[in-house]
This record gives structure tokens, sequence and C-alpha cells, in this order.
């Protein structure tokens, strides 16, 4: 079942909508559940909701998984290049190189985000439903993973359990890189990370991306205990690749 809401974004000055997925039975028990949450919350349950057709599936999978889980999905901002914006924890110093026809500075709010989900959303949640306050995890594609990856860097005592689908590390690379050396990770009990050989139709992208995940991932290794790294052969960028990974991510984060 979900239920959706709008809340108000104090660092943006703004409404947002959050998308909730309570499992079948949420009101027929007193359980108290663990709590995921994700990024471009429109694309995750149904496909008449999203941004390209397709969602990821995740009510689909969750019901018939039987995974006791809320699921707590946060649209992005679709203006202009903020989503950019709010899911780079830093300005990017590719953007650019790689599109010189972008001529405003991109990225760079991805700290107030988060720590809007932290400060903001995460106790609203809690005392709305009957969460597990302590067993927070998060995941993103794209730039949503590169988030939820800072994000396990700033709060590893909060998001225990991550998942980076096709992450953005690209847009902020040498920070996201620096950033993990210098985090202490041993909270993370999780971590899921993986990458297309086909998340872009120019083929010295598509190497850059692998390369890109490669080297975050043998860096958080050396950090987190279970921390596992595909390589997606054929893999496209889209929400319709994702969702066909839907099923080995949530079996992995909460084996």
């Amino acid at each position: 079942m979900f239920e959706q809401f709008e809340v108000f974004m104090i660092p943006f000055n703004l409404y947002r909508t959050v998308r909730v997925f309570l499992p079948e039975d949420y009101h027929q028990n007193e359980k108290e559940y663990p709590v995921l949450y994700m990024h471009d919350g429109q694309n995750l349950f149904k496909d008449e909701d999203t941004s390209y057709g397709t969602s990821w599936g995740i009510a689909d999978y969750l019901s018939i998984s039987g995974l006791d889980l809320i699921v707590v999905g946060i649209d992005c901002n679709q203006e202009g290049f903020k989503r950019l914006d709010e899911y780079g924890p830093w300005v990017s110093a590719a953007m650019p190189m790689i599109y010189p026809e972008i001529k405003e500075t991109v990225g760079g709010e991805g700290k107030e985000y988060i720590d809007f989900i932290v400060q903001e959303l995460k106790p609203m949640i809690d005392q709305k439903y009957r969460t597990k306050p302590d067993e927070s995890s998060m995941a993103g594609s794209s730039m949503g993973g590169l988030i939820s990856t800072y994000a396990a860097c700033a709060y590893p005592e909060i998001f225990k359990r991550v998942a980076a689908v096709s992450p953005a590390y690209w847009f902020n690379q040498d920070e996201i890189e620096n950033l993990i050396s210098e985090s202490d990770l041993a909270g993370v009990e999780r971590f899921y990370l993986d990458i297309g050989t086909r998340e872009s139709s120019d083929i010295e992208a598509c190497y850059r991306d692998v390369a890109s995940s490669q080297t975050v991932y043998k860096l958080l290794k050396e950090k987190i205990e279970n921390c596992r790294f595909e390589i997606i052969r054929d893999a496209v960028h889209n929400e319709a690749a994702w969702s066909d990974r839907v099923p080995q991510i949530f079996s992995y984060l909460y084996k």
C-alpha cells in the first residue's frame, strides 16, 4: 500500500513529494519495520508516475518477496539542473569538460539535501510510522548513487546498508574518493555497487563509468567488510535496467 504527502524542505525553501510504500499487512499488526530511503521517488513504484515510462517495480518485488520493509521515495527536483545540484555533494569540475554547452555551475547542494533527510525527514517518518529508527538504509541510481555514497560517509551510523546503482561518480570523482578515504565506515554493514557496460552511447564514456566505479569499489572494500561490486554486461542506464537488478540489490542489502 502507498501513502503520499508533501514536505517542506527548509534548505531549499520549497515543497517536495514523498512517496511511502508500506507492507500490505502494515495495519493488521503492530510490528516495527526497517526503512529504506531512496531518491528519484517518482520512478520507484508505478510506471504512470515515472519520468520515462518504466518504474523500478519495487512495490511488485516487495509484495512477492515478502520482505518486511518500508520504502520512502523522495521525488527529485526536475527543474533545470536542480536534480544535479541536490544530488551533487560538490560543484562538479567534470561537467564543463564533458558538457561544454552547460555554462552554469552545477552541483554543490548535496550536503544540505542529505542533512534534510537526516534532520527533518527521518524524524518525521519515525514519528509517523512504526519504524526501527536504528535500521535505516539508502539507495539510488546514477546521481542518486553518488549522493547515497556520500550519505554513507557523512552518516555511517544512520545509513548502515547502502546501494549505489550505476553511480555517476565521475561528477565528483576526486572528492568522493577523498571522502571515502577519510571516512570511518565501520558502521556500514552492507554496501552494494554495480555498473553496466553500456551506460552511455559513447564507448569512451562506458569505459569511464566502469573504471570510475572500480576505483571507488577498491576504496570501499578496504573500509566495509560486506561490500559487493557487479559489472553488468550490456546493461544500459535507465529504470528498466535497474528494475531487472532489484532482486539482487534487495536480497544482498537485507540478506
